[in-house]
């Protein structure tokens, strides 16, 4: 979600650009519940084994590593913004906490439709990034680390003691009747019923997910901060003289993949099938899923650096650059015509389509949302929401059109 004004670097707009695409398709895998998802609704989209594999594979290679990827790009956005103030003489600091409080409009209503909206926690967590700006690096890059270990999950669930901020443990069973009421609002709801169960309950549902012992509030800051460290060293704007540097992150990404993977098996072997979270052994686990994600989302980047530096590779990666351009109204359009399509309110697909056409369907969805994005910018300086955030962060109207 960059700003336009200073020269584009295509690279970054297509590597977000490929983000999106992995949001998406997770999205609408899991038909867009953004909660937990009921028993009934899991045997009836894995009705053989190419559902499990799908799953298993968007389990694995996407979820929870493109939503990483987002938003290790919103910190670098966050530092050419601010990079590009202090140029010009004019502080951004000021400007870019008045974006957040758009952003945070704009997430809000965003999350009526998608209880799972992300741009509500990008504004609150943003207001933290502002100061980070003129830190020097080894303290950027070791709360980053140390954001990553997980002592925010540790200090928290010190406190609490339990699953949950409000108080209490949810039972995290699919049969649970919060689970199943929700899900009934979902498939059987108006487009009222629906805004009404998110305008509140959604978002204190969500802050359990992102600042409980679950922690992704603060996996996602960690990601602010190194988008605002590669941004520093300008790894973006001179991808040739940063091979040793991607070499090593190739490496030492697979190294920690492994040997997280067996911390997670470890702790949650000690944890139990039956039982709870409530248990340092499950923050341990949590933890070291959590630094799995992360060196999976750095594969990502370097697989991503090294092939758009190729010709026929990098050819077929910049065609997802306009998509990037438009992510914030490609993220929320899709919400919208995802949540359409599957819920009770418009064609009330929800819990129909098994894995493998959900995927197939959310591919077909992705290339339209491509080439629409492609067409729309050879007519337009910019997306739609893209165009009004702009023109009210400067208190202006920009020109919308080309010329």
């Amino acid at each position: 979600m960059a700003d336009q004004s200073y020269s584009r670097i295509q690279s970054i707009d297509a590597l977000r650009g490929l983000a999106l695409a992995g949001i998406f398709i997770c999205h609408m895998t899991e038909n867009y519940i953004g909660s937990m998802a009921p028993q009934s609704f899991n045997d009836a989209v894995h009705l053989g084994f190419i559902d499990d594999i799908i799953d298993g594979l968007i389990f694995f290679f996407l979820r929870g590593k493109f939503i990483a990827l987002f938003s290790f790009l919103f910190g670098l956005s966050f530092f050419i913004q601010m990079d590009n103030g202090a140029k010009k003489g004019k502080p951004f600091g000021i400007r870019f906490l008045w974006r957040l409080i758009i952003l945070l409009a704009i997430g809000y209503v965003h999350s009526l439709f998608y209880r799972g909206d992300i741009l509500t926690i990008y504004a609150f967590l943003g207001i933290f990034l502002i100061p980070f700006y003129n830190i020097n690096n080894k303290w950027i890059l070791g709360i980053a680390a140390v954001l990553f270990l997980g002592l925010a999950r540790y200090i928290v669930y010190f406190i609490i003691g339990t699953d949950s901020i409000w108080g209490g443990s949810p039972e995290m069973d699919g049969n649970a009747a919060w689970v199943t009421e929700y899900y009934d609002i979902l498939k059987n709801g108006s487009l009222l019923d629906v805004f009404d169960t998110n305008a509140i309950a959604g978002h204190k549902g969500k802050s359990d997910f992102q600042f409980s012992i679950f922690g992704r509030g603060y996996f996602t800051f960690a990601f602010f901060l190194l988008g605002l460290y590669m941004g520093r060293i300008g790894f973006f704007q001179n991808l040739g003289e940063h091979k040793k540097f991607i070499k090593k992150a190739l490496i030492w990404s697979g190294v920690t993949l492994v040997v997280s993977f067996g911390i997670v098996a470890g702790a949650f072997s000690q944890v139990g099938p039956d039982a709870g979270l409530d248990s340092w052994y499950a923050m341990v686990g949590l933890s070291a899923l959590d630094i799995a994600n992360m060196a999976q989302t750095f594969l990502w980047i370097a697989v991503f650096v090294v092939l758009y530096q190729k010709v026929k590779p990098g050819r077929w990666l910049s065609k997802l650059a306009p998509y990037g351009r438009m992510a914030l109204t490609n993220y929320v359009l899709q919400s919208i015509v995802g949540t359409f399509l599957l819920y009770g309110w418009g064609l009330g697909l929800i819990g129909e389509l098994r894995q493998l056409y959900a995927f197939l369907l959310a591919l077909v969805l992705f290339a339209l949302q491509v080439w629409l994005s492609k067409l729309w910018l050879g007519r337009f300086n910019y997306g739609p929401l893209e165009w009004l955030w702009r023109s009210l962060t400067f208190f202006k109207i920009f020109p919308l059109l080309r010329k």
